[in-house]
């Protein structure tokens, strides 16, 4: 194993001592994170082990996984979330229809593995989005030996699972060990099957940001807790839970392929390289999409307009109106002429990019920005898009 300390050092080092972006969706608070863990006295000496990332379009799999040594008679391991990658994010839309996904699988093989190497050591097994599904699942997958072992299974807003792994006698003797954290108004923590015990903590943004945990706030060495969901938090439950409800198992997956064939028509096999030529990639897209057929695409819209509002900060008022492209039009400020739009320039600090990427909005933009880029679409479906100033939202 490597000291933490020693890691980061050789981790800035290769990147020319700088802060180095994690992606499009990934925090790039985690490098100024790193940094003060490398020289912390109670982290800096723990040693990192086990490190595995694997990566693998054909069977559609994005791992990796991370030992740590606490020193003090007990092992954590690290799962991480869904990274930069598309066929990361497709990995993530399979669960919503397979039993077990390969990363999953693959979870339950690396604890059966550490376990074994760390033969004398107490476990905590953890992560955040993906990383915490995978934590529960390989805790609740683990040998009954393995789980005498682990003292806690950490899943921090983790999405839940196609089917009731609750019912399952690995989770029942787990169970109690498993702490789940949510936002006020979690959004992926709310998908699908998910835990039924949970803490609640608040989040200083709005809506399908909150996934961020650095926007969880901390009071001394504990989280904030709030006593339940917002008002918005348990709209979002009910929506989330209706919509899913609506779609059988092949139509599940039909829509996760149909998501897929659009994220990668333009070549792309990032998040960042899709905004990095987003003209290109907004023309490829929209062809695939128009390809598609009649219900596929259906299924697709009503997705896209579904997590386009829950990313919104008025989610509980647009959700209850019986809003239209009008109303939105009206509400945002959007000239009514089809020819004509706004400009959409940077706001804020920390923007990327040609439109507002700044952190008090999230990795999307404002909801102005956004609407002006569903316009775009809008307008390319409708075969208006020579009609729309050159350089507007992109």
């Amino acid at each position: 194993g490597l000291p933490l300390d020693e890691a980061a050092e050789a981790f800035f080092a290769r990147h020319g001592g700088k802060d180095v972006p994690m992606g499009v969706l990934v925090p790039d608070t985690i490098s100024k994170m790193l940094r003060k863990l490398m020289t912390s006295p109670r982290f800096r000496n723990m040693t990192l082990n086990g490190y595995t990332a694997l990566l693998d379009d054909s069977i559609e799999q994005q791992f990796a996984a991370l030992t740590i040594d606490l020193g003090n008679g007990s092992i954590y391991i690290s799962f991480r979330g869904t990274d930069d990658t598309i066929v990361g994010w497709k990995e993530d839309l399979n669960m919503g229809f397979l039993e077990e996904i390969p990363s999953q699988k693959q979870a339950v093989e690396y604890v059966a593995r550490v376990a074994r190497q760390y033969s004398d050591k107490t476990i905590r097994i953890g992560g955040h989005s993906k990383g915490g599904n995978l934590a529960v699942y390989s805790a609740a997958k683990s040998s009954g030996e393995i789980q005498e072992r682990i003292v806690a299974v950490h899943n921090n807003d983790g999405p839940g699972f196609a089917w009731d792994i609750s019912e399952t006698p690995g989770h029942k003797r787990i169970a109690s060990r498993i702490h789940t954290i949510l936002p006020q108004t979690s959004v992926v923590g709310m998908l699908m099957e998910h835990e039924k015990r949970y803490q609640v903590v608040h989040s200083t943004y709005d809506g399908l940001y909150q996934h961020d945990g650095f926007s969880w706030q901390v009071l001394g060495t504990q989280f904030v807790h709030l006593d339940d969901f917002s008002r918005e938090g348990k709209l979002v439950d009910e929506t989330l839970s209706s919509w899913a409800d609506s779609l059988n198992t092949q139509q599940r997956e039909a829509l996760a392929d149909a998501l897929y064939s659009v994220f990668t028509a333009s070549g792309a096999k990032t998040l960042s390289e899709l905004t990095e030529e987003k003209l290109k990639s907004a023309a490829a897209m929209l062809k695939t999409y128009k390809n598609l057929d009649r219900e596929t695409r259906r299924m697709v819209t009503e997705a896209f307009m579904l997590f386009f509002k829950l990313g919104t900060k008025n989610f509980v008022l647009d959700t209850q109106e019986e809003g239209n492209w009008w109303s939105a039009r009206s509400k945002y400020n959007i000239p009514a002429a089809r020819g004509a739009c706004f400009p959409c320039t940077p706001q804020g600090n920390g923007t990327k990019g040609s439109f507002s990427f700044a952190e008090e909005n999230g990795p999307f933009g404002t909801p102005r920005e956004r609407l002006c880029i569903g316009r775009l679409a809008v307008e390319e479906l409708r075969g208006l898009r020579n009609q729309v100033p050159a350089g507007c939202c992109i």
